[in-house]
């Protein structure tokens, strides 16, 4: 399964130069990282933790994702991409 990974940049006013918000929209989902490495890790941990809890509460969720660096278009300084498994 892949997952869709929005990647910005925190707000300049937020004080956190250097730091990434990672969207997860099929999940509903974000975290945030120091550089876009640090955002996808965490957009990492964040899935494999989703994925954990739902089969916790005995739902059946896809396997839990790789992540790797993904590279694509950049749209009013935010990078889209696709997170394989």
């Amino acid at each position: 399964m892949r997952y869709s990974v929005l990647v910005e940049p925190v707000e300049e006013g937020e004080k956190m130069p250097g730091w990434f918000y990672a969207h997860v929209p099929s999940l509903g989902v974000t975290t945030h990282g120091q550089g876009i490495e640090g955002a996808l890790d965490a957009a990492r941990d964040l899935i494999h933790l989703w994925v954990d809890e739902k089969k916790a509460a005995g739902e059946n969720p896809a396997p839990a994702p790789r992540v790797r660096a993904a590279s694509g278009p950049s749209i009013g300084g935010r990078i889209l991409g696709s997170v394989p498994e």
